[in-house]
């Protein structure tokens, strides 16, 4: 159990896990250093499968550390050095992982970037990024990242490989893409990209990876916060290497266990980074990439590759349990399977457990900050979300005046440890942080007697939905740009399988008759497709309460629209 700061008399609302340095099973706290590891341990273990139209790829540990190698020679033949932004527009394919390990065994910075992302969200993202490579698949979906990108900036289309000069993203310079090659303009096929590394000498790359520092950036993901756009975070290599040790010991994964991990969720998103990736790997097993999520093709990869670790989000279950071929996919092979699932109730299933669910965290501290291990009988966690792990600090305050509260007192959850960001993208670091150094989550909760954690919620108004943070300001900025919309307010409603249902409830111009279909594909053009709302109700300006300061009470608004909704 976690360390309670001594307070006999106040009992405050503070507690502190292990010491990181007693943290059992970590190793190297570096991605070049991670891989390195794996790669020697596991060697000719298969580390990945991907099933593509022209065929099967599977690699082993050593052929992925080989490829990431080569990724490694080739940035550096583009100039990318120490702590230079590397960004990657990839569904999960060889390639991410490849481009990932790479960048970092370069020294560079790893961009992730959303392939969600509508041409409008991708400008931000390359705006406040400043990447100066961009590797990216061309097609996902049915969106062009190659067109797009030509849109953005048509200097592309003109100049050569290596050669870009854009003064609406100044630092980028090369572009590279996987995909049905584009004739003349800046952007480089795969295969030359790779062919850029001939002459850099594989010594130098290993010179690189030697030098980078747990401490240094490693990887910027973007999540959305309290502001209209997403964010940029980063996150020093100890944090995500942290993590990705770590989630191995969380889930319980042996020396002697077979790890196949199934996921279709990117890895552009820290949880699924942390969860899949990292345990996987870190445990010697194989990643089993789904680019993008198809239920029934999601099930017989399950079936042909002998998955026993699936990653999935509940809607993405819901969709499963509902796909044609559900009852007639053999599941036999599938093990960490928690009890919950509908998978746990497939009639091949014979083998469950309890996954370590019972935890918190966010983008900001890469992933978990508090956790019980795989298994933890329900008595011991006690309806919680976990106790600090090692090395974090968790505090309850009042949302107001910051000051600490006592044990079972509800304020806002604050946060300090070994995995915390270095700090957003273009925010001093005193602006995100409290005097203590605490990261204020704005998530409610409170720390019991025996410190544990019970997070009850957003005190702010970000959605979650499916797994995924969601700005309702973004959405009411994108919807109020509709010549019918007068005023937007974008909800979260409670949701059995997604968390919450975006809601976007709206009042139109006067004499105006804009339909849900409208506004849906209007914000398609716009938004990635996650945050367009499921729902779009329509309202009169009398049907909105508003505060003295002539705002909308966020909650009532979130009630009347459950109402309209089950009504």
């Amino acid at each position: 159990m976690s360390t309670q700061t001594p307070d006999v008399t106040t009992r405050a609302a503070i507690a502190t896990g292990p010491p990181l340095a007693e943290e059992p099973g970590l190793g190297p706290l570096t991605l070049p250093g991670f891989l390195a590891e794996v790669a020697e341990k596991y060697g000719d273990r298969e580390a990945l499968v991907f099933h593509a139209p022209d065929g099967v790829t599977r690699w082993t540990y050593t052929e992925l550390r080989e490829r990431a190698t080569m990724v490694a020679r080739a940035l550096r033949a583009c100039g990318v050095g120490k702590d230079s932004r590397v960004g990657v527009l990839m569904t999960n394919r060889p390639e991410w992982l490849a481009a990932v390990f790479g960048i970092g065994m370069a020294g560079g910075v790893a961009v992730t970037l959303s392939t969600f992302s509508t041409p409008s969200e991708l400008d931000h993202l390359l705006r406040v990024s400043g990447v100066s490579v961009l590797l990216f698949e061309r097609t996902v979906a049915k969106r062009d990242f190659a067109a797009v990108l030509t849109e953005l900036e048509p200097a592309i289309g003109f100049s050569t490989p290596g050669e870009l000069r854009s003064a609406e993203y100044p630092f980028l310079r090369h572009l590279s893409m996987i995909g049905e090659p584009v004739r003349g303009g800046v952007i480089e096929g795969w295969a030359g990209f790779l062919a850029r590394g001939w002459s850099e000498p594989a010594e130098l790359v290993e010179a690189t990876a030697a030098a980078v520092t747990p401490s240094d950036t490693a990887v910027v993901f973007f999540s959305s916060g309290t502001t209209s756009k997403p964010k940029g975070i980063r996150s020093a290599h100890r944090g995500v290497a942290v993590q990705m040790w770590r989630f191995r010991r969380m889930y319980g994964f042996g020396p002697d266990d077979t790890v196949r991990c199934w996921t279709a969720n990117g890895f552009f998103w820290s949880g699924n980074f942390g969860m899949a990736l990292g345990a996987t790997l870190a445990a010697g097993g194989s990643l089993v990439l789904q680019p993008t999520f198809d239920a029934p093709e999601a099930l017989a990869l399950m079936q042909s590759e002998r998955v026993t670790f699936p990653v999935a989000w509940p809607h993405q279950w819901a969709q499963l349990e509902a796909a044609p071929n559900w009852a007639a996919t053999d599941l036999s092979t599938l093990r960490y399977v928690d009890r919950s699932l509908p998978a746990a109730t497939h009639p091949t299933v014979s083998t469950t457990y309890t996954e370590p669910g019972a935890a918190y965290g966010s983008t900001e501290t890469f992933t978990i900050t508090t956790c019980f291990p795989a298994n933890t009988p329900d008595d011991v966690i006690a309806g919680s979300s976990g106790e600090p792990l090692p090395g974090v600090t968790v505090k309850i305050v009042d949302p107001l005046t910051g000051a600490i509260l006592s044990r079972g007192e509800s304020g806002e959850i604050g946060i300090k440890g070994p995995t915390l960001m270095l700090g957003y993208l273009g925010t001093p670091l005193d602006e995100t942080l409290d005097a203590e150094g605490f990261f204020r989550t704005g998530d409610g909760g409170y720390l019991d007697d025996a410190g544990r954690l019970h997070w009850e919620g957003r005190l702010t108004d970000i959605i979650k939905t499916g797994g995924a943070n969601v700005s309702p300001l973004e959405i009411d900025e994108a919807l109020t740009a509709h010549p019918l919309v007068k005023v937007a307010r974008t909800v979260g409603v409670p949701h059995e399988t997604l968390g919450e249902l975006v809601v976007a409830c709206v009042i139109p111009h006067p004499d105006t008759s804009p339909t849900p279909e409208d506004l849906h594909a209007f914000l398609r053009e716009r938004l990635a497709s996650y945050k367009v709302p499921r729902e779009v109700l329509f309202f009169a300006d009398t049907d909105f309460e508003l505060t003295g300061s002539a705002k909308i009470k966020t909650a009532d608004l979130r009630e009347l629209a459950g109402e309209r909704l089950r009504a």
